[in-house]
């Protein structure tokens, strides 16, 4: 059932450039040294920051824009290629945004505009200051939150590297891919507190040959969230919790959405969390399609919902409840999950009456309630292909009429 995914050789390729890269002289633009940056947490980063940048992308050798060590206040920047060589950014220090959302008119802080060839590094820290924003992003408040500004964007990147880097409470997600083509993210620190609303750790959408790597995502949403157009991408040896686990959309919620097809997520470890191995598509509104996904060697602890298709997604009560959902789901795969649920239904495949769900195959699950109750599996319109040991036993609870709604 699964596909071949041509990951490994993309990341080979990435390897072979920075190291090649590696191999001639690379500049430096160091923005304190060079371009008069303060790092008094204070004055604005920037003009030095964006000049650095413009410098180093205008280079005809590989070059590196430094951020040494300390902290440094940012306003905004726009980071655009396409630069003339490979082009690195080292970051040291803390940057941080504006702690007051007002400050904002789009939702932009530090975005990476068509750049290729590029890598980011350095163990340096992002931070959003997200503190006020969460206060008053309410899912009334929607013109608020529509100004919220993501962390760091990359749209429109190709053949890039980003490690060692930290995100901290950004003021909607912490990171966002889009329209990106060989990316891998590795080694990523992602925080924000459990109770701040839209925070998901990683989101992409229309991009394909996305790697993300032994990351560790504490947030307040989807610790990674998979939207539209996603093709031929890993996840694997990430931890999650707080948050909403690792999903699969939401999807069918807009006109012309395009197929998520070709993920693996393995070898995660998924704690204290809402849901676990997701897939959610919206009830009515629009159609869409899913398929080859697959969910292997996962440990859950203490999650509510472990095992998820919803296709009766309704965050807020607001959808058509009463309308099946118009995506198509086939050829998913949930093997080797064990663990613990906060819950009894570990299992819960809630799939669409007029497009039931194709090819859902079940093997080697053993979940456990924390609790005194026994744990049970609910499934509707789905008839899912099971091999191995399987504790709970597959569709052996019965499905409310309205099943709860999840988050």
């Amino acid at each position: 059932m699964a596909p071949h995914l041509n990951i490994v050789p993309s990341m080979f390729v990435l390897l072979l450039l920075f190291i090649s890269a590696s191999k001639v002289q690379s500049d430096a633009f160091d923005v304190v040294a060079k371009f008069g940056a303060k790092a008094d947490g204070k004055t604005d980063l920037s003009k030095p920051f964006l000049d650095a940048w413009k410098e180093a992308c205008a280079s005809v050798t590989p070059s590196t824009v430094v951020i040494p060590k300390g902290t440094y206040l940012l306003s905004k920047v726009n980071l655009e290629g396409p630069c003339k060589a490979p082009i690195e950014i080292n970051v040291q220090g803390t940057i941080q945004a504006p702690a007051d959302p007002s400050a904002f008119k789009d939702p932009n802080w530090v975005r990476f505009y068509s750049v290729e060839n590029f890598k980011m590094f350095g163990g340096g820290i992002f931070d959003g200051q997200g503190s006020i924003a969460y206060e008053k992003n309410t899912c009334e408040n929607r013109e608020f939150r529509s100004k919220l500004p993501v962390n760091i964007r990359f749209d429109f990147v190709t053949n890039a590297l980003i490690q060692d880097i930290t995100s901290k409470d950004s003021k909607l997600f912490h990171i966002n891919v889009f329209a990106c083509k060989n990316i891998t993210l590795e080694r990523l620190k992602i925080e924000a507190p459990d109770e701040s609303p839209n925070t998901d750790g990683i989101h992409m959408g229309k991009s394909e040959g996305v790697n993300i790597i032994a990351s560790d995502i504490k947030t307040g949403d989807d610790c990674i969230s998979i939207g539209d157009g996603t093709k031929n991408m890993v996840i694997k040896e990430i931890t999650c919790g707080p948050g909403h686990g690792i999903s699969i959309g939401s999807l069918g919620k807009f006109q012309n959405e395009e197929p998520v097809e070709g993920i693996k997520i393995s070898n995660c470890t998924i704690t204290n969390t809402s849901n676990g191995a997701r897939i959610k598509t919206w009830p009515g509104e629009h159609g869409g399609a899913v398929s080859e996904i697959h969910f292997e060697d996962i440990t859950m602890n203490n999650v509510s919902s472990p095992i998820l298709i919803d296709q009766q997604y309704c965050p807020w009560n607001k959808c058509k409840k009463n309308e099946e959902s118009k995506v198509k789901l086939s050829n998913i795969s949930f093997k080797n999950i064990r663990g613990t649920s906060a819950l009894p239904e570990a299992i819960k495949f809630i799939c669409s009456g007029s497009s039931p769900c194709q090819n859902v195959e079940l093997a080697d699950i053993d979940i456990k309630h924390n609790g005194a109750e026994p744990v049970t599996s609910q499934c509707l319109n789905v008839k899912p292909i099971t091999s191995g040991k399987l504790n709970p036993i597959p569709c052996s609870g019965p499905v409310p009429k309205t099943p709860s709604a999840t988050a």
